[in-house]
């Protein structure tokens, strides 16, 4: 195995926590019960930027008990819950040594709140990290499709085999692993991003 150069990171519950439980609960109270095959739909367009945010709302409020646009929305970012500060520190350090970027799926509404919970400052200190940013819905195009990272690799004229990717999602890591990005498929509540050099066979030291 080559020495790894490069690391892609996934954003969500890598460094920032989710709470899904606490959408899922703020959506119940609004009457939103179920999320179906109409909600999923819409809720990839979003995240490709294939919708405007009025529209996402609107076809979330159809299933709600007369829900204000502004309710919905706080029960869509309900999802977002703390950034520890180590996560933060334990990247700036990684900096020196390697090339980073951050690939996540996500919309403009919860990168809005990303910056409105925690600052500008913290965000910017935490975008400056990277050497570039990718957000699904400014790239219109989404995980788990090879076409993202076929982007990512090519635009940054990147070696696969010395870039390594770390992401929650296996269905994530197996789409990038087609296309020979070394991967970390980090486990939810039993390892943290931090734990990166001690994992048994870690590619990178």
């Amino acid at each position: 195995m080559k020495t790894i150069k490069n690391i892609i990171f996934d954003f969500g519950d890598i460094f920032i926590n989710l709470d899904y439980q606490a959408t899922k609960n703020a959506f119940k109270n609004l009457g939103l019960i179920e999320w179906n095959d109409e909600l999923q739909a819409i809720n990839q367009l979003f995240e490709k930027g294939m919708v405007s945010e009025e529209t996402f709302l609107s076809t979330l409020q159809k299933y709600t008990q007369q829900a204000s646009l502004q309710e919905i929305k706080q029960a869509w970012n309900a999802l977002l819950a703390d950034f520890p500060m180590e996560r933060l520190e334990f990247l700036e350090n990684l900096q020196p040594n390697y090339t980073l970027f951050l690939l996540s799926n996500t919309d403009s509404i919860h990168i809005q709140e990303v910056k409105d919970k925690f600052g500008l400052p913290f965000f910017e200190r935490f975008y400056n990290c990277f050497t570039k940013v990718y957000f699904s819905f400014e790239m219109h195009m989404r995980k788990p499709d090879v076409e993202i990272f076929e982007f990512v690799i090519t635009e940054q004229n990147l070696n696969p085999t010395e870039t390594l990717f770390i992401d929650d999602r296996t269905e994530n890591t197996q789409s990038a692993s087609k296309v020979s990005l070394q991967t970390w498929n980090l486990q939810v509540g039993k390892e943290d991003v931090r734990n990166l050099f001690k994992r048994k066979n870690c590619p990178i030291s």
